[in-house]
């Protein structure tokens, strides 16, 4: 039987998880942040929302080094809950991973509709008060079929991908930045807050799982690390993947607020480039930042199929889906079967159109904090002592307050009636998969097993 192949080094994880958490939110809903939290606001709901992940990134480093699996929150749980547990845990954390692909090729689609207006032409229909234009659908398309192909044919295609597109948008991002300081005024920052601060600050860290929704990926790849590799090295990749995100997010939200007064982009469609055009004065700023745009919507589009097609294959290995999608490509070495349902699945969400987008990121935000609640759950029920003890602590209680911020109705921005329905529709299609699988009595043995490849 083919097994996945085994490549990955420490730039290759920490690429994969950085690249997984920042895609193009900077750019497709900065607006959207600033009207929540104004500058103020926004820079300390990323700066106290990524610190809060800390303890959770500190409780998967020991899981996964413990249980290099494939399945992830699947196999932690499944060591200390039963089965259906285990099975729920998986699909909510597979929402977070897969909801992006389709915001990612919606997201690309945008940007190219920026730079060459005369794509956003030839309606076809509207979603909401939303138009889909036909340039629009086919770049979404293209994007997504392009991505498949390219995870079909291997991992260290892949690998070799989001490193290079990693680095890139981190120089990029720090180039274009500079410009908005170097352009703009402290007088922009004002108002700091539109609204009392607490309620800014909230409003931005209620979101921020969607957007950091990634350094945990590197457990869904950790049967794919190069001979040697393990130990402590997976936290390195996730804390240096948490800390560079945190430091990303923050520098473009400062940059953007410094560099041009609030009211003459907002509700400007993509925030961040009008801002810094209107600072610099000069268009190559805009080609600049949406270059990085669309390297950073290739890489996140990625690094999340690469998340999906992992834990969609391992749920199947383990008999929680149809065994199907456990299939590995015997000369790609890849779970190819998974693969091409993921990108099926996203090429069928493409036609939603950019009526999605916030929605997906109200959702994504929920199910990420979901599955890490599940994983420092699991690692509280094996009994840790001191450190370890403290970091579940600090992760369930964090990944709690994350959860009811969302769902509880006296909290301002919990889920409307949209983000239920899109809960409730993702849930039947899980319990149908789930009952139509076999569930072969060797699947959680086989599962159980990796580890000891490694």
């Amino acid at each position: 039987m083919a097994t996945l192949a085994r490549r990955l080094r420490l730039i290759d994880y920490f690429s994969l998880a950085f690249g997984t958490m920042i895609g193009t939110g900077w750019l497709v809903v900065m607006d959207d942040w600033l009207i929540r939290g104004g500058p103020a606001g926004a820079v300390l709901g990323f700066l106290i929302g990524g610190a809060m992940l800390f303890p959770i990134g500190y409780v998967y480093g020991k899981l996964i080094q413990a249980m290099p699996d494939a399945a992830g929150e699947v196999a932690y749980t499944a060591k200390v809950f039963p089965r259906f547990v285990s099975f729920a845990t998986g699909w909510t954390m597979l929402l977070s991973y897969f909801c992006v692909c389709p915001y990612e090729a919606v997201a690309a689609a945008k940007i190219a509709g920026y730079l060459f207006p005369s794509l956003n032409s030839m309606v076809l229909y509207h979603v909401g008060t939303r138009p889909v234009y036909l340039p629009h659908l086919i770049i979404g398309l293209v994007v997504a079929a392009l991505l498949t192909a390219m995870n079909y044919r291997g991992i260290q295609v892949s690998a070799g991908f989001q490193t290079w597109t990693t680095l890139s948008v981190i120089a990029l991002a720090l180039t274009f930045a500079s410009a908005g300081f170097g352009h703009g005024s402290a007088a922009n920052l004002e108002p700091l807050f539109p609204r009392n601060p607490f309620i800014a600050i909230l409003l931005v860290v209620q979101i921020v799982p969607f957007f950091m929704t990634g350094f945990e990926s590197v457990g869904k790849s950790a049967e794919e690390s190069e001979a040697g590799f393990g130990g402590h090295r997976f936290f390195m990749a996730i804390g240096l993947a948490i800390w560079v995100g945190i430091l990303f997010y923050v520098i473009v939200i400062a940059s953007v607020s410094f560099a041009a007064p609030r009211q003459t982009f907002l509700n400007a469609g993509f925030a961040t480039a009008v801002a810094l055009e209107k600072s610099v004065g000069a268009h190559w700023i805009v080609s600049l930042i949406m270059a990085t745009a669309f390297l950073s919507v290739l890489k996140c589009f990625n690094g999340n199929m690469v998340a999906t097609s992992r834990m969609f294959f391992a749920l199947g290995r383990r008999g929680l889906v149809p065994s199907g999608v456990s299939y590995v490509h015997p000369r790609n070495r890849t779970p190819s079967v998974a693969v091409l349902c993921v990108g099926f699945a996203t090429v069928l969400c493409v036609f939603g159109g950019d009526a999605i987008l916030i929605p997906v990121s109200e959702v994504g935000s929920v199910t990420a904090a979901v599955g890490w609640m599940a994983a420092c759950a699991a690692m509280a029920r094996m009994k840790p002592s001191g450190k370890e003890a403290i970091a579940v602590a600090v992760g369930l209680a964090v990944t709690a307050v994350l959860v009811l911020m969302k769902v509880v109705p006296a909290v301002p921005g919990h889920f409307t009636v949209y983000e239920w329905i899109a809960v409730a529709a993702w849930s039947a299609v899980g319990l149908a998969l789930h009952r139509g699988a076999r569930q072969p009595a060797l699947a959680t043995e086989a599962a159980q097993d990796v580890a000891a490849q490694h």
